[in-house]
């Protein structure tokens, strides 16, 4: 919280301000809030329940365009989707590839949860886009738009924490110079930082605790036999866990298996507005040619 008000009063209380002026004119463009930081933390929507970000977010986004709806008729419009924690590993892990709500839940959940006032429209940002995150963001929210992030946050680690454990969509209130601002939880990162999670293959890392302890001797991986499971070579992954138990050295920290998800930007808008028609005819962003 003291970093999120750090950042948008501008940083340090001892700054000289001798280029103030000039840095103004240039960082107008990359400066918009939907709402200031106390109301933030007066309106932002705290988790509903297990795996529903997304449907928490859909909350905020309908309260930050006039649409009031409890969180409960959010998150049956977004059909969030539940971890099978009890459930075998070949059942488990295709639950947490799921887990959630993709962007796609969201969009549906906010038009249906509206009864039709509010459209969405996503943004791809993997592979890498040509665009500067903050000013494109600054301008969809001058207009009016509520973007949504969906993003990887296995990505962009700070050295010395713990790998999260899932995907995470949040409402973005707010942009200033090289500084991006969201609720669930009120927090403030870079655009480096938030670049990275939103350019991300759709994939997820399981931990190694949460795949042995479901581990049985008979089990079997067959079942996971579509291409991207095949592909990722799931079941070897599982094999090679297995082995490393017996043997002494390094061990994998998690497997990788496929995920639901596509990383990038929902803006959400009434339907019946200019801003609207203009989100469905906006183009994708285009490709970072390298």
């Amino acid at each position: 919280m003291e970093a999120v008000c750090k950042q948008l009063h501008g940083g340090d209380d001892d700054d000289d301000g001798g280029d103030d002026e000039k840095e103004g004119k240039q960082s107008g463009a990359d400066e918009a809030m939907l709402w200031s930081i106390q109301e933030a933390l007066e309106r932002q929507t705290l988790q509903i329940g297990a795996s529903a970000c997304g449907a928490t977010a859909v909350v905020d986004v309908l309260k930050a365009l006039g649409v009031d709806v409890v969180p409960e008729e959010a998150d049956r419009c977004v059909q969030t989707r539940l971890r099978r924690n009890e459930s075998p590993l070949p059942d488990y892990l295709l639950s947490r590839s799921e887990a959630g709500a993709t962007h796609a839940q969201l969009i549906q959940g906010a038009e249906e949860a509206s009864k039709g006032k509010v459209m969405g429209r996503f943004f791809h940002f993997h592979p890498r886009r040509l665009v500067r995150l903050v000013p494109w963001l600054a301008r969809w929210i001058q207009s009016g738009a509520v973007p949504v992030a969906t993003m990887n946050m296995q990505l962009a680690v700070p050295e010395g924490e713990e790998v999260p454990d899932a995907w995470h969509h949040q409402l973005i209130f707010g942009v200033a110079p090289n500084a991006v601002f969201m609720t669930n939880p009120l927090d403030v990162v870079s655009e480096e930082e938030l670049h990275q999670r939103l350019c991300s293959e759709s994939v997820l890392l399981i931990r190694r605790e949460d795949v042995l302890q479901r581990l049985a001797p008979d089990c079997c991986l067959s079942s996971l036999s579509e291409p991207r499971w095949k592909s990722l070579d799931v079941e070897g992954q599982v094999r090679q866990m297995r082995q490393e138990e017996e043997e002494d050295g390094a061990k994998l920290t998690h497997i990788t298996i496929p995920a639901a998800y596509s990383s990038g930007i929902t803006l959400f808008a009434l339907r019946q507005s200019e801003l609207g028609q203009e989100l469905l005819n906006a183009p994708e962003l285009p490709l970072l040619i390298c």
